[in-house]
């Protein structure tokens, strides 16, 4: 088969296998449709606790490549969570591209999927799409029930893991340590206190122009933005060394409440992977309704303002700020976390 046949046909597969888990959801197939399931029936092994003497067991979701990375990475993030919650071992399936695969550098050090899918003497064990807050303790019986046996449970395709945030650690360390980072290159200078904007247009103004139900989630006015960004200089000097930069799309005519910024600077036509590097490296991330922008939030180790309303969670950290759809945010936290992290930039 030719690479083009073949991607078609993994689409069209991704594309049915979404259907037809969608389909199935809160129905009694949910669970009933999976041979995992069953197993659990009738070899009832209660509790998720491992034995360090057992076989060797992995855990691992596939993302899902007809998504946009931040999907992806949402998809990465389960697998990775799970594994701990589950105490399995982790298994690690690459991104779509290679390049995003070398950029974020998650797979160093950690077992291909691939090659566990290779090898004939572990049991390939799909589980059952299910809800992350309800069906817990149920997904960690059927696990239970396969416990001595080598095995890899494949998470079902979009497989939801809703806080996505518990991980953030682990995952800024690998970002940071990778060794694509030798590669970056910044256009930030050393010594700037480089704010980093993005704004959420492309899909989501397609999504508003054709009346999609969708868009009203996922869209934050010119104004939100340009409302943080003057409670963020009552606390600065604003000088040269502040610097701003405004990663979206368009033209700099769609964002007119910002020609009164100084030093601001329009990364309008910025590769995706450059303009996610350079918001995981920024001193501040305003961050949009998207995983493209939330998963570079979770990365960085600058001060992140990120937009209360969202459909995933944040860490109980102080650089986590949560900012009302007006714009509003708590001052105080942010004076405290400037103040931990880039004193010389107070007012004062």
């Amino acid at each position: 088969m030719s690479f083009n046949r073949r991607k078609i046909y993994e689409k069209a597969k991704r594309k049915a296998n979404t259907l037809f888990l969608n389909a199935i959801q809160h129905t009694p197939l949910q669970f009933a449709a999976y041979k995992s399931y069953w197993n659990y029936r009738f070899h009832k092994e209660s509790g998720i606790s491992r034995k360090a003497s057992g076989p060797v067991q992995y855990i691992a979701q596939k993302p899902n490549y007809s998504a946009g990375i931040g999907h992806q990475l949402a998809n990465w993030n389960a697998g990775y969570y799970f594994s701990d919650y589950y105490q399995l071992n982790f298994a690690h399936f690459p991104f779509s591209s290679e390049k995003w695969e070398y950029l974020l550098g998650f797979g160093e050090d950690e077992t291909k999927a691939t090659a566990i899918l290779e090898n004939k003497t572990i049991k390939k064990i799909k589980l059952p799409r299910f809800d992350c807050n309800k069906d817990l303790r149920l997904i960690g019986d059927i696990i239970a029930s396969y416990k001595n046996i080598p095995a890899i449970f494949l998470l079902a395709q979009d497989q939801g893991y809703d806080r996505q945030c518990d991980t953030f650690t682990s995952l800024s360390k690998k970002f940071f340590s990778a060794p694509s980072r030798k590669d970056d290159k910044l256009f930030y200078r050393p010594g700037n206190f480089n704010i980093a904007i993005h704004i959420r247009r492309g899909d989501v103004a397609d999504m508003k122009a054709n009346n999609d139900a969708n868009w009203k989630q996922r869209w934050l006015n010119n104004g939100y933005y340009a409302s943080v960004l003057n409670r963020v200089f009552n606390a600065f000097e604003v000088n040269n060394n502040v610097q701003i930069y405004l990663f979206s799309q368009g033209r700099r005519e769609d964002f007119p409440e910002f020609a009164k910024f100084d030093n601001l600077h329009y990364c309008l036509d910025v590769n995706a992977y450059d303009s996610f590097t350079h918001m995981a490296y920024s001193d501040l991330l305003i961050s949009s309704k998207s995983s493209f922008s939330y998963k570079p939030a979770l990365l960085s180790k600058g001060i992140k303002i990120c937009p209360a309303d969202f459909w995933h969670s944040y860490p109980a950290d102080g650089s986590f700020i949560q900012a009302e759809n007006d714009g509003v945010f708590n001052d105080e936290q942010f004076a405290e976390a400037l103040k931990n992290k880039y004193r010389s930039f107070i007012n004062g």
